[in-house]
């Protein structure tokens, strides 16, 4: 597989080249040949996150060197079943081929496109499917567990709508909202009367019913909550720089200035960003 001219690239076969090499227990790397599924599994869903980050500052060079790096963990899965004889690479994408093609019988067969997206025929298909392998019929049985917890929150709500478990409009959500903080502050006020300096099982529940109340509330005003709180991380640390850079230019630190210097300045760069918007 070495290459002999700079014009020539790679390919997919060469890449599931090296992944063999790399596992060869005898002349591989160490490393590789120790990892199992278990092991590789954190770093595909690292992967992942890279991928979603890249886009997210819509650095394409990066997207690449990112796309690449995630699909060396398919890679890296599909020879490890290979090596257990359990299936191959090209197991893995003939069963996602067939998968989209059954899936999209308004593209790729003859029904219609209106009617298949009006009565949402890709979930019917997918229970379908799950009845076909004998897979437990459970609601919520394919949301995966390794998810991030509000995406998950979102799915799981998602799936209890489709039966009409679900608050009918944004105010009855908006409501719930604050019976949450409501029960919140009062769990609060109950630890600290108690003198507790952790956090006590009911904080931690409420706050957690607050959560997954606020995922829900995204879920309704049709907004990803994972890219909503990734927004607001980003601002944070811009404005938090701009506060930085402030104290800078008088030459101090944060550690220097006091909490209503650094609201202030706060403020200040919250105003810039309005105006500059």
């Amino acid at each position: 597989m070495a290459k002999t001219a700079p014009e020539q690239r790679y390919s997919l076969d060469d890449l599931l080249a090296v992944m063999v090499r790399l596992r060869d227990k005898q002349t591989g790397c160490p490393w590789d040949v120790a990892q199992n599924f278990s092991t590789i599994a954190p770093y595909t869903i690292e992967e992942a996150y890279e991928v979603a980050d890249a886009i997210a500052r819509n650095d394409f060079d990066e997207l690449k060197e990112e796309l690449g790096d995630l699909l060396l963990q398919v890679v890296y899965h599909a020879q490890m079943a290979s090596e257990e004889e359990r299936f191959a690479f090209a197991d893995v994408v003939d069963a996602i081929t067939r998968k989209m093609v059954r899936r999209h019988p308004h593209v790729f067969g003859n029904a219609d496109r209106e009617e298949f997206l009006a009565k949402n025929l890709w979930r019917r298909i997918k229970q379908a499917e799950k009845a076909a392998r004998g897979a437990a019929q459970s609601r919520f049985g394919d949301v995966p567990l390794a998810l991030p917890s509000l995406t998950r929150a979102v799915k799981l709500q998602k799936r209890a709508a489709e039966v009409g478990f679900d608050w009918p409009n944004v105010a009855c959500v908006l409501a719930k909202a604050d019976e949450e903080v409501a029960e919140l502050k009062a769990a609060v006020a109950e630890r600290d009367e108690r003198a507790e300096t952790d956090g006590t099982k009911r904080v931690s529940e409420e706050l957690g019913d607050l959560l997954f109340v606020m995922a829900n509330m995204a879920r309704h005003l049709g907004v990803d909550p994972e890219a909503a709180l990734r927004d607001a991380n980003a601002k944070f640390l811009r404005r938090f720089a701009s506060v930085e850079g402030a104290l800078a230019k008088r030459g101090r630190k944060p550690e220097d200035a006091t909490l209503e210097e650094m609201d202030r300045l706060w403020d200040e760069a919250k105003e810039a960003e309005r105006n500059e918007g």
